[in-house]
């Protein structure tokens, strides 16, 4: 297997909802949701860079179509890193995402690490991390 992702997926609790806080809250592009055409179909996804996808899909479809249990987990299973080129603009990203109605749940802030970051949850409580880090170059 090749170290490659190409797609993201969010198993969500309403998709209007969350295809709400992407698009218009963040003002992520996309073409809304798709695959309403087929049971169990209905998804939207945000094209990100390098051809990596965000998609939102319902839970109860993941766990239908993987054969799992919906176990409800945790917000700290995993992070959604978005770095960007400086303080200021991790300032603006958490605005941006507040006045969308993200849960604020770190405010920014100087790190020990020589870096600036804070955090936020998504309608669906997927926890994402705004950082600016100093030895990492964004162009923006």
């Amino acid at each position: 297997m090749e170290p490659q992702i190409t797609v993201i997926t969010l198993g969500v609790s309403d998709l209007e909802t969350s295809l709400e806080f992407y698009h218009q809250g963040l003002g992520w592009p996309t073409e809304g949701i798709v695959g309403t055409e087929f049971e169990g179909g209905a998804v939207a996804f945000f094209p990100l860079n390098n051809g990596l996808q965000l998609a939102l899909y319902p839970k109860q479809q993941i766990a239908e179509d993987a054969n799992v249990e919906d176990e409800g987990l945790s917000s700290i299973e995993f992070t959604l890193g978005h770095n960007v080129a400086s303080k200021e603009a991790v300032d603006a990203v958490l605005k941006t995402a507040d006045e969308a109605g993200a849960e604020i749940t770190d405010p920014p802030r100087d790190r020990e690490w020589g870096g600036y970051s804070g955090h936020f949850l998504d309608p669906d409580d997927h926890l994402w991390e705004v950082v600016w880090n100093p030895q990492l170059e964004i162009e923006e």
